[in-house]
């Protein structure tokens, strides 16, 4: 008959195995995923010819200011706001970078955000207090559905289009062949998994207006933002 210390020891080795078998399943299921979430940062823009009232362009990624004019000269809008915008560029520079009257009719900024979720709480102040329903978000395609999701949930009634970009230094089709590359997209899925879980618990989340902000954006012409 085993004795208490052997009895003890077996049910240590027992709790052991259970605790490896979790995480084993957990980083098989991670690892799944992250496969899927770097094919899906893949994807090209929905519905490209769409129109929509607003282009709304998060700051943080190189190439999104560039897309977002570049569809705003297309007229696939007629506003584009950026939100997220920091100190540091003049406006003036910004003019000098793309069309200068275009800048001046048709691009607002937002100065209220520092991160993805105020990003959609501002937008969706902008967006109320324009009566827009519908908006082509640009941002980087790894950043993609992490963004549409706080999108979604700060203005559940209106229009989205994703419409991502895809930076020349991030290597999306061979990711994990680079060692930056496989660290960024694995960083962000894991924030999309935190967003996803907060968001589905509903534990870190703020009190919504129905569009899901009491922030408001300054002038365009006062403040400056990064050019990327």
């Amino acid at each position: 008959m085993a004795g208490p210390g052997l009895s003890a020891r077996r049910g240590a080795l027992r709790t052991l195995q259970a605790v490896l078998a979790a995480v084993a399943l957990l980083a098989l299921l991670w690892s799944g995923g992250l496969a899927w979430f770097a094919e899906a940062s893949r994807q090209g823009p929905e519905r490209p010819a769409l129109a929509t009232e607003a282009i709304v362009v998060p700051t943080g990624g190189s190439g999104r200011l560039e897309e977002g004019m570049r569809l705003l000269e297309g007229g696939l809008a007629q506003t584009l706001f950026v939100t997220g915008v920091g100190e540091g560029v003049e406006h003036a520079e910004l003019s000098e970078r793309h069309d200068p009257a275009l800048w001046a009719c048709c691009v607002e900024l937002g100065y209220e955000a520092d991160d993805t979720a105020a990003n959609a709480r501002e937008a969706a102040a902008w967006m109320q207090s324009r009566s827009f329903s519908s908006l082509r978000l640009v941002t980087s395609g790894y950043h993609m559905k992490r963004a549409m999701m706080e999108f979604r949930r700060a203005m559940p009634s209106a229009t989205l289009v994703a419409h991502p970009v895809f930076p020349e230094h991030v290597k999306v089709e061979h990711w994990w062949r680079y060692r930056g590359t496989a660290g960024l997209i694995a960083s962000e899925f894991t924030k999309y998994l935190w967003t996803l879980a907060r968001r589905t618990l509903g534990f870190g989340t703020r009190r919504r207006t129905p569009w899901g902000t009491r922030c408001a954006p300054r002038s365009a012409r006062s403040r400056s933002t990064p050019g990327g």
